[in-house]
């Protein structure tokens, strides 16, 4: 949808929400191909009738380019006239025009983007004098400065490779998950990759580099690897619905990945939707339900990891200036010539509760506990993949996988990646930002295998 018309949208979002009548309405978007069945079924299971038109007003901006023009169509024949005048009469920046036939898009995706990273510059070495010794005073011998151990995370970017990690001692305790089953547990990686053409969505070339880094690299985690490619909206509903079902019971954690293009929901917990090779979406709220506590009771109190890579919207982040304090550099990603994003331009509250005087009371842990989503990119944002190398926040979370797993614990290593991401450039200009909704109540410590 055109920016103006989600700005119109939104200007009249409260007049929308007071005034909507859904009802017919949903019909006949359905008829006219705006909403799916899903959808639709999504929007009249949202509660009120108020509930129901503010889901349906949000949803409405995230469709193609003909969708304000249909919308406003089906006010009009459904009597919804005041509506439709305060549609049209918008003027807040100009009249609304009649939209003409969409035209194939051209994206940033479809587009060679060269990537630049900053140069590593490794640092320098403190030179250490002794100092005078004073008259009758023992002299120090001199710091030798090539003895000193560096942390894991330090070691792991040393400009010398000759430095011992300490072995990391597991532990199962209040602080930290048990991770000590053998698979660790299931990994489902959905692949999309070609689109249908209905979709208006472009291949994600690069994307199968990405599917086989993270296939080995979960493999290496000890987790058994599923991957399913090319998934319609319901196929991938159907594989995660499939994945809720099994018995992890013996199993201590469960992973889902998913690569494909992506877009910018409404949502009360988890941001931003991925595509099926349809051109419909699934909510990543929707994506992490399947496994929650509530639905999945196999999974109850251990951990469930989703990794996202795909947009969270349309917008492309230009970044700041820094001072010269803070240019960090990092390890440069591998990567071809060609970078594209996988961008479509585009709580519920608690009673506070005391169960000590109940007699059926139990020991219980809110439902979406033990989850942790991480992006590629923040919420709203494009994100980057190279036709050639994958995208730069799966190269780079597989290499501090690999380097760092048999020490560090996942959060530590995810913020290794979103620094490392951070420092990249596409056309010299453009800048991603990953980051998680962390609802884990421990640490958690891959078993990496020997």
């Amino acid at each position: 949808m055109d920016e103006k018309h989600k700005k119109i949208l939104q200007r009249n979002r409260t007049s929308l929400v007071k005034e909507l009548d859904p009802t017919s309405l949903c019909d006949l978007l359905l008829e006219k191909g705006v909403f799916s069945q899903d959808m639709i079924d999504e929007i009249k299971s949202a509660g009120t009738r108020r509930d129901q038109a503010r889901q349906l007003a949000r949803d409405i901006e995230t469709r193609g380019s003909r969708a304000f023009s249909l919308f406003v169509e089906s006010l009009e024949e459904t009597g919804q006239i005041r509506l439709v005048r305060a549609l049209k009469e918008d003027t807040s920046e100009g009249p609304v025009q009649p939209e003409a036939p969409p035209e194939p898009r051209t994206t940033p995706e479809d587009l060679p983007v060269p990537r630049t990273r900053p140069e590593v510059r490794p640092l320098p070495r403190p030179e250490v004098r002794p100092l005078p010794a004073a008259s009758g005073a023992v002299t120090a011998p001199p710091m030798d400065m090539g003895r000193i151990t560096l942390s894991p995370s330090a070691a792991a970017h040393s400009p010398e490779g000759d430095v011992v990690r300490p072995q990391r001692t597991r532990r199962d305790s209040i602080q930290t998950y048990r991770m000590d089953s053998s698979p660790s547990g299931h990994c489902l990686i959905i692949n999309n990759v070609e689109f249908e053409p209905r979709s208006e969505l472009s291949r994600r070339s690069g994307s199968n580099v990405d599917c086989d880094r993270l296939q080995r690299r979960f493999r290496d985690l000890n987790f058994t690897v599923q991957v399913k490619t090319d998934l319609r909206q319901k196929q991938i509903r159907q594989e995660l619905s499939s994945l809720s079902k099994k018995d992890h019971s013996s199993m201590d954690c469960c992973v889902v990945i998913i690569l494909s293009h992506g877009t910018e929901v409404s949502h009360n917990r988890f941001p931003g939707a991925v595509y099926g090779v349809d051109g419909l979406h699934v909510p990543v709220q929707n994506v992490t339900n399947f496994l929650n506590g509530q639905h999945c009771p196999s999974l109850q109190g251990k951990p469930k990891l989703f990794f996202i890579q795909a947009c969270g919207g349309g917008e492309k982040d230009t970044g700041f200036e820094v001072s010269p304090d803070e240019d960090d550099t990092a390890p440069s990603c591998g990567g071809g010539e060609d970078d594209q994003t996988d961008a479509i331009p585009t709580s519920s509250s608690s009673d506070s509760l005391s169960t000590s005087d109940e007699p059926d009371a139990r020991t219980t842990l809110p439902t979406p506990s033990d989850i942790l989503v991480s992006y590629s990119t923040f919420p709203g944002y494009v994100s980057w993949r190279d036709t050639q190398a994958g995208s730069w926040y799966v190269e780079t979370l597989d290499r501090v996988l690999a380097e760092n797993a048999a020490t560090d614990d996942l959060v530590t290593m995810l913020m290794m990646v979103n620094h490392e991401v951070s420092q990249n450039s596409a056309k010299g200009l453009y800048k991603q930002m990953p980051g998680s909704f962390n609802f884990l109540r421990k640490l958690l410590y891959f078993q990496p295998r020997t």
